[in-house]
């Protein structure tokens, strides 16, 4: 897997991710610190709130992504967001009021919101092979739960030196180092599909697709799934060690470090997994098994159960999570893909903003074994909607049918499109009133503007 980091433009925007990943570690934690000097004893509300700003900021935001994409160079639109990031972050040591955090907050995660899955849907155009899209998504993963492993740790060590308003200054370095990275590479254009559409139809685009798609369906009730187990572990683990184990707080990072452990492991099997199983297959695996063993929860473990535990739970996600991306850019066209990207972040972030509230509520109003069986139950039932919305069939090679019709959009000449000129419609791809005869056919089926539902 390793050997593949140095191929040609992945190496940069690879490098670039880890970064910004590591500088926005950083921040996360002098944020937490900020809230305390801010607020001190409603230093968790501040701190909730702002966290609950970025999940709108994603929820809301992101969508947009897909709308900008066709008016706008790739590497105009990242590395414009990078700087926006970097300058948004470099305020935070200057602010006095809380109204100033989250105003921040909420414009540097409004950035993220169209940064990441703009950033995630230019990987598969530079990375046109599956196998070589695979193996950049386990390093993606790898790289997300490194960093969940050492910033708290860098950022213990440099606060021993610095300030912890120095970590936002670090964080916009690291914005502005991988802006830089970004502007050194060339990246492709992205297919700009057909320009004069709608605002709303663009907006809506990626969810369309998402929402008549029968495994991307599934894939929505697997984010549920996902999110009701993960919040589960990151809003109670500590109340679980603190209070429930009367264990010191210094064993509360030991737990989440041993489920940053399973889902590398995950990551780095999936490759080898996908070689000899479906994605179908992996997945719903990874759901079931995120669900039972949450169930265990239930019997309240001890400290060193709880850490294998949450090794498994975090293996478990990571056969969830690791795969998706090849899902999604295996059921769009390239022109639908930053919309379909940027649909998946905003729907899966919708999920987690339901179940972080909703785990950190049951475990507040019930005993914590009840709310370990009530978001395992959740898990279960999400992921018995997946099995059933998910198709077994293994190819998209559907026969359909086409009526007549008559309209005009950008478009190439392939199966859909043989028809006759006059000479004036210009090179390829060219936009022009043009006529489809009724069809049946089959091909690989994805929605698109000539498949608006699917064919059973």
């Amino acid at each position: 897997m390793f050997s593949f980091i140095p191929q040609g433009p992945f190496r940069h925007l690879f490098a670039a991710q880890i970064i910004a990943l590591f500088g926005t570690g950083l921040t996360s934690i002098a944020l937490a610190l900020l809230a305390y000097e801010l607020a001190e004893a409603d230093a968790g509300l501040v701190l909730g709130f702002a966290l609950a700003l970025k999940m709108v900021a994603y929820v809301i935001v992101s969508p947009l992504a897909g709308v900008i994409a066709p008016f706008m160079p790739r590497r105009r639109m990242l590395v414009t967001l990078d700087i926006l990031r970097a300058s948004a972050v470099l305020c935070l040591p200057f602010v006095d009021s809380l109204w100033q955090v989250y105003l921040l907050i909420f414009l540097l995660n409004t950035c993220s919101a169209l940064f990441t899955p703009t950033f995630q849907a230019t990987i598969p155009d530079i990375l046109p092979d599956e196998k070589d899209y695979t193996q950049a998504l386990s390093l993606s993963r790898l790289a997300y739960d490194l960093e969940n492993l050492l910033s708290p740790t860098l950022a213990a060590l440099l606060l021993t030196v610095l300030s912890f308003d120095v970590l936002f200054s670090l964080n916009a370095i690291a914005f502005v180092i991988s802006a830089l990275l970004i502007v050194s590479v060339a990246l492709p254009a992205a297919n700009q599909g057909q320009t004069n559409d709608s605002f709303w139809y663009r907006l809506t685009a990626g969810s369309r697709i998402y929402f008549r798609t029968p495994a991307l369906k599934a894939l929505m009730t697997l984010n549920l799934a996902i999110s009701a187990v993960g919040a589960m572990q990151i809003v109670n683990t500590v109340v679980y060690v603190r209070s429930e184990l009367g264990l010191a707080e210094t064993l509360v990072p030991l737990a989440f470090a041993a489920a940053g452990i399973g889902s590398i492991s995950a990551a780095v099997a999936i490759p080898w997994l996908l070689k000899h199983y479906s994605q179908r297959l992996i997945m719903l695996t990874g759901s079931v098994l995120m669900g039972g063993l949450l169930l265990i929860g239930t019997l309240r473990p001890d400290y060193y159960t709880l850490l294998i535990l949450w090794c498994l739970i975090g293996f478990s996600c990571s056969l969830v999570q690791t795969p998706i991306g090849l899902l999604l850019r295996s059921h769009c066209q390239e022109e639908d893909r930053p919309a379909l990207f940027a649909a998946h972040f905003s729907l899966s972030h919708a999920c987690w903003l339901i179940c972080y509230p909703l785990a950190g509520w049951l475990g507040a109003q019930w005993t914590l074994a009840t709310a370990f069986g009530l978001m395992a139950l959740l898990a279960i039932l999400a992921t018995l909607a997946a099995i059933a919305l998910w198709p077994r069939n293994k190819t998209n090679e559907l026969w359909h049918e086409h009526s007549a019709q008559n309209h005009q959009h950008l478009h190439f000449h392939d199966e859909h499109h043989q028809h006759h000129h006059e000479g004036w419609e210009g090179p390829e791809p060219h936009s022009h009133n043009h006529q489809h005869q009724a069809i049946r056919h089959q091909h690989k089926f994805v929605i698109d503007r000539h498949h608006r539902h699917w064919p059973y």
